[in-house]
């Protein structure tokens, strides 16, 4: 096996490593389903829906349902937990309810998003190759299972408590993380759909405050997933608190922002008022714009590894 092919497959067999330990720490006073954890069901179905689509994906060469695959994987496994442990818990019914209407709005934007122009130029080297490709619809799943962990710990729990105040403060933070990504997003396909911004980057609304503000809203609405799942965990189910962190590692460090940033230097980087959009506008957090002649803030490094995440 070469070593282009073998650094993929090493990849793929330390995701599930991961997932497993993850899946033993979720399933800790979870409910069960056939004498197994409803937790780890939902953790190989992640990965198994991946696994199915990606076969005709690869025939086809084509990465056109990755995005709603995984929007579709985030819809599955929620509903199935709050199925499987049937308490109906005014909790589980909430972080059920939270992750199917982000997971079925963002999955089907970026989809209608790639349909138009007719592919996804990120997965242009990824899907020519099986280790590669196969690796980040494996990915994929890893994805799926860490930032829905603690939401699934908190569903299928065995020790439900009533909601009380931290509960509604998830769901405050959740709300304004959801509307900040929708708004950010609608700003951004708003732009793009005038031809004469083809050349352009955004400078406008949201992205004036920050230059990836659909992101901070992620983050923000999946902080309040773990604020709402937080009174009912125990044990080893406390390090599904993981989930916010991983989201905010994987679009500061790993994917996201890295990809975008350097992709936005090669393109403008020699442009003088990008040049001063980027002194005046940080990464993430949003803020009011800076005023010209402010420090210029750091740009994030370059990325040891590349998934193709929006």
């Amino acid at each position: 096996m070469t070593k282009s092919a073998l650094q993929p497959v090493a990849a793929i067999i330390a995701i599930l490593v991961v997932a497993a330990l993850v899946a033993a720490a979720g399933s800790h006073h979870g409910e069960s389903l056939g004498g197994v954890r409803v937790f780890a069901l939902c953790a190989g179905l992640a990965f198994v829906i991946q696994w199915i689509v990606f076969i005709p994906s690869y025939v086809a060469r084509t990465e056109h349902y990755f995005d709603l695959t995984g929007g579709f994987t985030y819809i599955t496994v929620s509903v199935l937990a709050v199925i499987a442990v049937a308490n109906w818990e005014p909790r589980s019914l909430i972080i059920g309810g939270l992750i199917v209407v982000w997971a079925a709005r963002l999955s089907s934007f970026l989809f209608l998003r790639v349909r138009r122009p007719g592919g996804d130029r990120r997965f242009d080297d990824l899907k020519a190759s099986l280790p590669n490709f196969l690796m980040t619809w494996t990915l994929q799943g890893l994805w799926v299972l860490l930032t829905a962990a603690a939401g699934l710990a908190a569903i299928t729990t065995r020790e439900p408590k009533p909601l009380e105040w931290v509960a509604f403060l998830g769901i405050a933070v959740w709300v304004a993380g959801f509307v900040i990504e929708v708004v950010a997003d609608a700003q951004k396909s708003a732009f793009r759909s005038d031809p004469e911004n083809a050349d352009r980057f955004i400078a406008t609304g949201l992205w004036s405050w920050s230059r990836h503000p659909n992101y901070f809203g992620e983050i923000v609405l999946w902080v309040g997933i773990a604020i709402i799942a937080a009174p009912v965990l125990s044990g080893w189910q406390w390090l599904t608190l993981v989930s916010p962190v991983f989201v905010l590692l994987l679009l500061t460090r790993i994917s996201g922002i890295p990809m975008l940033e350097r992709r936005a230097h090669r393109r403008w980087g020699e442009d003088a008022a990008y040049q001063e959009y980027r002194r005046k506008t940080p990464v993430l957090v949003p803020r009011p714009p800076r005023q010209p002649g402010g420090t210029a803030l750091p740009a994030f490094g370059r990325a040891k590894m590349q998934w193709p995440y929006r």
